[in-house]
């Protein structure tokens, strides 16, 4: 099943088109979702109007958005067709994939603006690109296009726009069928797996890792692919 969550803005409740609720995400039946919208970024004349309590009360909302959409059990890939600057770009560092249009414009401005990245932004861009090289991005509050992001490996894939303008929208959803038909408790433990891997030594993330694999022995998928491959047939998985 591919969920789409169109957002309005990145700190606003998610709306979305056959969004499924927390118990179904956990449910037999593999989900991807793929986040679009509009051109994403704080609305700085809104922010201008809040007291300093208010700002705080509101980048933490914004920043426990980011990590639900982190911790979303199944993967969730970003589109980015138009501008994702600041919040937006932090809401797609968020996921698990990026796929961008060549023609959009992402970054972390916030030290343009007097700010620092507050949602996400200073933990995720070192773990995705490297201190070095997140800590350029950051300090100068550089803008990359599309391209210059897929070179750095910030997006998995970076595609022409279309004249719709809507490119990387239908990238996003050729990438989710792409997972939808493998098996759904290897996936969602192969992205535990990686998640905390990443957080520990090397040697705690082969203990999680073990941890993963154990849980996923005992599942009918794990019969039906070994099944499928000796019987030379396409695997049906059913999520247990």
């Amino acid at each position: 099943m591919l969920r789409v969550l169109c957002l309005l803005r990145p700190w606003r409740p998610l709306r979305a088109r056959g969004c499924a609720s927390d118990s179904a995400a956990g449910g037999s039946e593999i989900q991807v979702r793929a986040l679009a919208g509009p051109d994403q970024g704080a609305d700085l004349k809104e922010r201008e109007q809040m007291s300093e309590a208010e700002v705080g009360v509101f980048v933490q909302r914004l920043r426990g958005l980011m990590n639900d959409i982190a911790a979303f059990p199944a993967p969730t890939i970003a589109a980015m067709d138009g501008f994702a600057l600041g919040g937006g770009l932090e809401l797609a560092l968020a996921c698990d994939l990026r796929v961008a249009a060549s023609s959009a414009i992402m970054g972390l401005i916030e030290t343009t603006r007097g700010l620092l990245p507050g949602a996400g932004g200073t933990q995720r861009l070192p773990r995705c690109l490297g201190v070095a090289l997140a800590k350029e991005l950051i300090f100068t509050g550089r803008r990359l296009s599309g391209t210059e992001a897929h070179a750095l490996g910030l997006v998995n894939h970076a595609v022409a726009q279309n004249e719709e303008g809507d490119a990387a929208y239908h990238r996003a959803r050729a990438l989710a069928q792409e997972i939808l038909p493998q098996a759904p408790i290897a996936v969602r433990l192969g992205k535990v797996a990686i998640d905390r891997g990443m957080e520990v030594d090397i040697a705690s993330g082969m203990a999680i890792e073990g941890m993963c694999y154990a849980q996923n022995i005992p599942t009918r998928d794990r019969l039906e692919g070994m099944a499928a491959f000796r019987e030379k047939r396409p695997p049906t998985f059913v999520g247990e």
